[in-house]
């Protein structure tokens, strides 16, 4: 067997040990890559994961103060609801000075993202919008907002609390005289 080695050696001119470091060489190179591709893999689930970390802690910082302005916001609605019921001139200071503290309410919170969604005069989007009535109207269109009961917020692109709506509908006579003329 010996021989026959030996042959090969001097036809091939490569000697046993060399062909096992060859046959070494070429399955580190192997091991080698597949360690380079699954440190590609880790590396690029890493940044998914920093990245996914970040957007949490950006929505978290963004909406840190989303309990707190909805304890506050029955506070506000108080505050207009007073304001509604001092039309007398014996109230007159004290309802400027409510007044002002509304206004410096709104101005502060809108610092933090709030806005006001609006409502009378818009078409009913439930999405934002909570309809409480319906009401009969001819001067309106068909699922238009004409009362708002409670005023609705937007707490930057999030809803924060839905305003309470009276939508209108068209009476029973007009709905009848439109199948009519069709």
């Amino acid at each position: 067997m010996e021989e026959k080695w030996e042959k090969m050696e001097e036809l091939s001119g490569i000697s046993e040990p060399e062909v096992e470091k060859a046959e070494e060489i070429e399955i580190l190179r192997k091991d080698l890559a597949d360690l380079k591709n699954k440190y590609l893999r880790l590396y690029a689930d890493f940044e998914n994961y920093k990245k996914m970390v970040a957007k949490e802690k950006e929505e978290m910082l963004k909406y840190s103060n989303e309990e707190l302005i909805k304890e506050i916001l029955p506070v506000m609605d108080y505050l207009e609801l007073a304001l509604q019921h001092s039309s007398n001139e014996a109230n007159k200071a004290l309802a400027e000075g409510v007044e002002l503290t509304l206004k410096e309410m709104r101005a502060t919170l809108e610092k933090f993202g709030l806005s006001i969604i609006s409502a009378i005069g818009k078409p009913f989007d439930p999405s934002v919008h909570h309809a409480m009535a319906q009401i009969e109207s001819e001067e309106a269109e068909n699922n238009t907002i004409i009362t708002e009961f409670r005023k609705g917020y937007m707490l930057r692109e999030r809803v924060l609390r839905p305003s309470l709506v009276g939508v209108s509908k068209k009476s029973a006579e007009e709905i009848k005289n439109n199948i009519e003329e069709e």
